[in-house]
């Protein structure tokens, strides 16, 4: 288990749900190992789909124009292997909770959502490897939203109070709030192989096949985008490239747009085992402006 995954917060059994759903082919690696962009549809299926849609209150709150807004998405693959053709067990819950301001104010209002994921062990084209049929680990994603109008006129967008109703206008959970900066850092015990951040080789453009329904680049964007620019980092260093990104975790400060270009910069390590790099997404013209989102990855 990777360190870059929080810590899972308890809640009442009516937070939390268990669902099936089915693999695309896409989602399984040659090695029979799920992709991590793979794992948070299952929090999707689970969470959104099969809990939040039918609470009386999240309802309510979407039809005011309150939406939970992605800051935080972090995401842990498991073993393998399995097959594209047996589907995945999601469980997954929620909390809701507040956050303080430096004035000792509420200043955030935040749905946190979670899944674990298994599956039987196979493989997609025979033989059967051993053990086929056992259940095992595949995968676990960590959401952090902070509600906000995001269709709102610029000045009315945030909220500290949901619609009276079923939940509280405040929710009385309380966590402590980390801007997307503050998780740009080495893990500890890391060997950096690079001196700083340095910028990847290749410039992004964003368009429209990198966006989604909420008028930006989709969330999921930016950790494939990383993943891909640290296999380059890798082969740059002479390493091999043929590795599988097993722990990543995103925080979100600002969204990109179709149209946007945007330069990933990185800084791998070697950490035991393990390989890893921290980088930034940041404006191409403007490479020391505050980044756009901040990720940290591990093999």
């Amino acid at each position: 288990m990777s360190d870059l995954f929080p810590h899972l917060p308890e809640v009442p059994s009516e937070q939390t749900v268990t669902v099936a759903g089915p693999l695309r082919y896409e989602d399984v690696a040659q090695d029979g190992r799920l992709i991590l962009a793979s794992l948070p549809h299952f929090m999707g299926l689970s969470v959104f789909q099969g809990l939040l849609v039918k609470v009386p209150a999240a309802r309510a709150n979407a039809h005011a124009g309150v939406h939970g807004i992605l800051t935080r998405l972090a995401i842990e693959g498991g073993g393998g292997p399995v097959s594209v053709r047996k589907p995945v067990t999601a469980s997954g819950g929620y909390q809701l909770a507040h956050a303080l301001g430096a004035n000792g104010e509420v200043d955030r209002l935040l749905l946190n959502t979670w899944a674990t994921m298994s599956a039987v062990i196979g493989k997609t084209n025979p033989p059967a490897p051993p053990d086929a049929g056992r259940p095992i680990f595949v995968g676990r994603v960590y959401g952090e939203h902070v509600f906000t109008r995001p269709f709102a006129p610029r000045g009315e967008r945030k909220v500290t109070a949901f619609v009276p109703g079923e939940w509280p206008t405040v929710p009385p959970e309380r966590v402590i709030w980390h801007p997307a900066e503050s998780y740009l850092r080495l893990p500890h015990h890391a060997e950096p192989l690079d001196e700083g951040l340095l910028p990847d080789d290749v410039s992004i453009v964003f368009g429209l096949a990198h966006t989604d329904s909420n008028q930006h680049v989709n969330s999921l964007v930016y950790p494939r985008l990383f993943e891909e620019a640290f296999v380059r980092r890798l082969a740059a260093h002479g390493m091999d490239p043929a590795v599988l990104a097993r722990a990543v975790d995103t925080a979100y400060r600002k969204p990109c747009f179709a149209g946007d270009r945007m330069r990933i910069l990185l800084r791998a390590y070697r950490r035991g085992e393990r390989l890893g790099a921290i980088g930034v997404f940041v404006p191409d013209d403007t490479r020391d402006a505050k980044p756009h989102a901040v990720v940290r990855l591990e093999t």
